[in-house]
């Protein structure tokens, strides 16, 4: 079949984001890291795209030609590009594969299709002829959400949903608006922001990743604990299954039963196919003030952010680094200007200098932040935080979407670098994060690739709040996989020990599946598991994902 671009662009088939983005790290942060952590200075660069292995399997002619009827011949892809940048998703495993050059689950073709009644008789074709199907949105899972999994069907197609992008007019007395599946992030913001309005959903994928993909992973934003989570934005949605569509009707409330919506969000392509959905949107900001804070301890300034969000003033963005992230962060960012020694100094002076470094910002009209900054900013100072200004806001906000490209220079040098990210009640925080903590150096100690480890608080609650780790050590390059896999294992068992969630905002996908029945029971695992039979009773949608496989009898 003909070979033609992709509708959307498409991420380095081997690591993240615009192949002419550079990244990186100045000399001295990287030879202070690598010495901190007993790395050899080595390259590990990935193979030449040539080198790639790809699988020669092939869509029975039969399937091809019913798939073209269905989509225009163009729009089925089965050449070695298409395959490979379908291939798998962004996660540490992902990576290490395809940089291996590793592609041989790739999918046997790519359909792209138009609009829902395609994506109907895709579907159609597919539970007939028993192929699976893999939705897929921008591709920037980082738990394995994407990777082509078969599962016992003979083969695997990717669903692109690129060409289903559509952002609707908004609806301006009731302030929501209808978005395509496959619209990404930098293209809602700029049509709803033509007309004035805002999404406010900004997760760290948010220069490639798609709306169908937030709402399908209950996705969170970097602002979302002033604008909500994914699943708060989200008033209705339509989802095509192979037995037909579902639909949740967009309400401003109703006490019709349990929530359809809620049985869809975070569904992860496994029930059926997300094409669009309905979703609340706020006049944009005419003003963002992002502020750098500190405070003498990591519990400290915890309890600062409880009181700010407890007190009814919680920021639109919050973030707290805790004491190993903070030095983690200002080594990485290797600045030794006049304006750097100043401020190291100043929090010295003042009794911080072995602190949290914490952001809090303020989006709306002039005197809406005025306002709730001044109410903020007073229950900081009381509760023993420094205030640094906008220079540290500024970076942050500068440098928000960039640690994805830090990742791949990092494993280009030869690194494990890796996040993962929970959540839990006020009164467990500082437990959960000794507990994670602890488990990630001790893991990582055993393998004899001692690394470092920073975490930081992301979301708030009244309730509680998210904690996300990251950890970087050497790699080992004859077990890279299993390096990762026992760490990974490790800190999740923590995590459930402790009493947080096995994701916060990462979704479940494959790589945290074997953890699910921690989370919901052995009984909500069954009614989910009743739930795809019923929508799905192929099992031909996303296999492998969400749902951990039913044990077999001993």
């Amino acid at each position: 079949m003909s070979s033609r671009p992709d509708p959307a662009p498409m991420m380095r088939w081997w690591g993240w984001g615009d192949p002419a983005h550079g990244g990186g790290l100045p000399d001295e942060a990287f030879d202070e890291l690598r010495a901190q952590i007993g790395a050899p200075d080595r390259r590990t660069p990935p193979v030449p795209a040539e080198e790639v292995r790809v699988g020669e399997r092939e869509l029975p002619s039969s399937v091809q030609s019913l798939l073209a009827d269905a989509v225009g011949e163009e729009w089925v892809r089965d050449d070695r590009e298409a395959r490979i940048l379908h291939a798998a998703g962004k996660g540490y495993p992902d990576l290490i594969r395809m940089r291996g050059g590793h592609a041989e689950p790739a999918p046997e073709a790519v359909v792209y299709p138009a609009g829902e009644e395609e994506v109907r008789r895709v579907l159609e074709i597919c539970g007939s002829e028993r192929v699976a199907v893999v939705p897929f949105g921008g591709g920037t899972s980082v738990v394995g959400g994407v990777e082509p999994v078969r599962d016992g069907l003979g083969e695997v197609v990717c669903l692109d949903m690129s060409r289903i992008a559509a952002v609707g007019p908004v609806d301006e007395r009731s302030l929501t608006a209808v978005i395509g599946a496959g619209a990404r992030g930098p293209d809602i913001e700029r049509s709803l922001g033509a007309a004035g309005y805002t999404l406010g959903h900004f997760p760290q994928s948010f220069e490639f990743s798609s709306v169908g993909g937030w709402v399908a992973t209950r996705s969170a934003g970097q602002a979302s604990t002033g604008y909500g989570t994914i699943e708060k934005l989200v008033t209705g949605l339509r989802l095509a299954s192979p037995v037909g569509d579902v639909e949740a009707h967009s309400f401003p409330a109703s006490a019709a039963g349990p929530k359809l919506r809620e049985m869809l969000v975070g569904s992860e392509g496994v029930l059926g196919v997300i094409t669009e959905s309905t979703l609340q949107v706020r006049r944009a900001p005419s003003e963002r003030r992002y502020e750098g804070w500190m405070f003498r301890s990591f519990e400290e300034g915890a309890e600062a952010l409880r009181a700010l969000e407890q007190g009814g003033a919680v920021p639109d963005v919050a973030r707290l680094l805790d004491e190993d992230e903070t030095r983690l962060s200002l080594m990485l960012a290797g600045s030794d200007s006049a304006t750097a020694r100043v401020g190291r100094r100043y929090i010295k002076v003042r009794g911080y200098a072995e602190g949290c470094l914490g952001i809090v910002g303020w989006e709306g009209d002039r005197a809406g932040v005025d306002r709730r900054r001044a109410l903020g900013s007073g229950i900081l100072k009381r509760s023993g935080g420094l205030s640094l200004g906008t220079s540290p806001g500024k970076a942050w906000e500068r440098s928000r979407f960039e640690g994805p490209y830090l990742r791949d220079f990092l494993m280009d040098r030869g690194l494990f670098v890796e996040t993962l990210e929970t959540a839990t009640h006020w009164s467990g925080l500082m437990g959960l994060h000794a507990a994670v903590r602890g488990a990630l150096h001790q893991a990582l100690a055993a393998r004899g690739t001692p690394g470092l480890v920073g975490c930081h608080i992301s979301h708030l609650y009244p309730s509680g709040a998210s904690l996300y780790f990251t950890f970087i050590a050497q790699r080992e390059d004859e077990a890279p996989l299993q390096q990762w896999q026992a760490v990974k294992s490790a800190a999740c068992d923590a995590i459930v020990g402790a009493g947080g969630t096995i994701t916060h905002h990462h979704a479940i996908g494959r790589d945290h599946a074997p953890w699910m029945t921690s989370e919901v029971g052995t009984l909500g695992v069954e009614a989910l598991r009743a739930l795809k039979e019923r929508l799905d009773p192929g099992g031909i949608m996303n296999p492998g994902k969400l749902i951990p496989p039913r044990e077999e009898p001993a």
